[in-house]
């Protein structure tokens, strides 16, 4: 087997997925001066703060769905509503990109809970781009084979997965952008490992 394949073969043998993080003041938010400045009508500040999330945005919302157009659809909609909420942003109770992360994954719950039974998701969609060139066909199949299990388990541990390792949050972070508490996030993500370990067994060297 190629290796390194992925990040996501990482994933399923548990290696770094879980990272502590502590909430963010006004001084301490990287996005606080952007926020601040589109609350202003900073239009420059706007077109920062859209290039800094909208990356991140689709790919949460494109693992979550497994849609690229909906993703796209998605990450728009989130950032509509960072800007009307900038101007009455309240610094220091989170960190702003945890509150929009909450804002795609609850956009991405709607989407999902809208679809009739059987709707397929494009599995392609859940993992990264293409490997490189000289990566070769064998890691592309682990990148099908990583994403295939992804696309099985519940939910909410998906979710959780696709915060805390893709999206790089801290615990905390995820936590709140789930709405849930650290403990149960960190169940899901225990629970989500365990599911990935079993399903990619063939793949740990």
């Amino acid at each position: 087997m190629l290796r390194p394949v992925t990040d996501a073969l990482r994933l399923a043998v548990g290696a770094g997925l879980v990272r502590p993080s502590k909430p963010a003041t006004g001084a301490e938010d990287p996005d606080a001066d952007l926020v601040r400045r589109v609350g202003q009508g900073d239009l420059l500040a706007v077109r920062a703060l859209t290039a800094r999330k909208l990356p991140r945005l689709t790919s949460l919302a494109a693992r979550m769905l497994g849609d690229f157009a909906e993703a796209e659809d998605v990450a728009q909609e989130s950032l509509i509503r960072a800007w009307r909420q900038a101007p009455i942003w309240r610094f220091g109770e989170a960190r702003f990109d945890t509150w929009l992360h909450r804002v795609a994954v609850n956009l991405c719950r709607d989407r999902l809970r809208r679809r009739r039974p059987g709707d397929a998701a494009d599995l392609d969609a859940l993992v990264d781009p293409g490997p490189a060139p000289d990566r070769g066909l064998e890691a592309r199949d682990v990148g099908d084979r990583v994403a295939a299990a992804m696309a099985t388990l519940p939910p909410r541990q998906r979710e959780a997965v696709v915060l805390c390792h893709y999206q790089e949050l801290g615990n905390i972070e995820a936590a709140a952008a789930l709405g849930i508490s650290v403990e149960a996030l960190e169940s899901l993500l225990s629970r989500g490992r365990r599911a990935l370990r079993a399903a990619l067994s063939d793949l740990v060297p």
